[in-house]
């Protein structure tokens, strides 16, 4: 296997699955779960398989541009840190000041949960939810990924990596067998970080093999056959938990995460090297990019629009749909409403402070 020289083109169907994934979040938050299958949690998941790549893939890139100009790896750890933080916490830590001085609860009560991005180490102790904010554990989930992998990639043998990578993935499915068995609360092993690892370690996987140029791999991963396969057991992974009287039994907390991640490595893997036909259309689509770039804010504002199950009557936008009966009693039109609502909101957000402060991140390039 050869290693490539330059690989940090822009992969334009990635925005596009983005918005497909924040999509599917937003439509079985907002209906309430009506739909009565867990697109939000495909959804999360297809996050954390991009992630997984695009991580591997940067800090790959980021240890052979090191090693080639003969430099300390430390530099680019440095430039990693500062990229992440330049792009992540502007507009989480502003959402956070905001429902601090309005007093969204809990977030003055657990503040010091929300600051540290260990939201969802609080769900999994206390084994509760935190309201319109209960979202914001998957961002938990990253950023805690975020800490120690780099180190991996960069101060660990080269060739250990798809071990350790399939490692993440034993590690993480019996975590989740090992809580299951001894009775723990499903949100537990749901939300912890390394109970989420088998998703992170497929996307890793891939972006190792994408790295190195492996044919094989691109012929896997973009082979429809398995597209098709990985989405048949999908969702026949589902249709078996519902069989069991309890929701949250041992296909849908141990197995279901796996299953998730394995048919999203085939869309992130078909995206990276391009899907065509209507699939194309959709990805490659003016709007749906646009939409994927802007979904992180999507993404943290959604709730605090409009929450199903935690909704203030202060609340501007239920105001707003209490005066549009029409629109309210339906739920097709509610969901555009809202995506609508929230849209803007992350528009403003985006040219207002996203992408005036990413502008920094060319200032710590790899």
């Amino acid at each position: 296997m050869t290693q490539t020289t330059t690989n940090t083109s822009y992969l334009r169907q990635l925005d596009g699955l983005r918005f497909l994934a924040v999509t599917m979040v937003l439509i079985d938050h907002w209906s309430g779960d009506a739909l009565q299958f867990p697109i939000s949690y495909l959804g999360v998941c297809m996050f954390f398989v991009l992630s997984g790549f695009l991580i591997t893939r940067i800090l790959l890139q980021a240890r052979q541009k090191d090693e080639s100009l003969g430099r300390s790896h430390k530099f680019s750890l440095k430039q990693f840190y500062i990229r992440r933080t330049v792009r992540i916490f502007p507009i989480y830590y502003l959402t956070i000041l905001a429902l601090f001085i309005w007093n969204v609860e809990p977030v003055r009560e657990k503040i010091w949960w929300y600051i540290t991005y260990t939201t969802n180490m609080y769900i999994a102790i206390k084994q509760t939810w935190m309201g319109s904010s209960d979202h914001l554990w998957s961002l938990a989930v990253e950023e805690q990924f975020y800490l120690f992998f780099p180190f991996i990639v960069f101060f660990l043998s080269a060739r250990s990596l798809p071990k350790i990578l399939f490692g993440f993935i034993a590690l993480s499915v019996g975590l989740r067998l090992f809580f299951f068995l001894n009775g723990t609360a499903w949100m537990t092993p749901y939300v912890l970080m390394p109970t989420c690892l088998d998703a992170f370690g497929i996307g890793g996987l891939f972006a190792y093999f994408y790295f190195h140029k492996n044919e094989a791999v691109k012929k896997f991963v973009t082979n429809k056959v398995w597209l098709a396969v990985s989405l048949f057991l999908y969702i026949g992974i589902v249709l078996w938990g519902k069989q069991f009287p309890d929701g949250h039994n041992i296909i849908t907390v141990v197995f279901l995460r796996l299953f998730e991640s394995f048919f999203s490595l085939f869309m992130v893997g078909n995206a990276v090297y391009g899907f065509s036909g209507v699939t194309k259309s959709v990805l490659e689509n003016k709007a749906t990019v646009y939409l994927g770039r802007i979904s992180y804010g999507i993404y943290i504002y959604h709730k605090f629009i409009y929450n199903h199950y935690h909704n203030s009557p202060s609340n501007p936008v239920v105001k707003m749909l209490n005066k549009l009966p029409v629109i309210e009693e339906n739920m097709v039109l509610k969901i555009i409403f809202l995506y609508a609502v929230t849209v803007v909101i992350s528009t403003i957000s985006w040219y207002l402070i996203e992408k005036p402060i990413n502008k920094w991140k060319d200032k710590f390039n790899y």
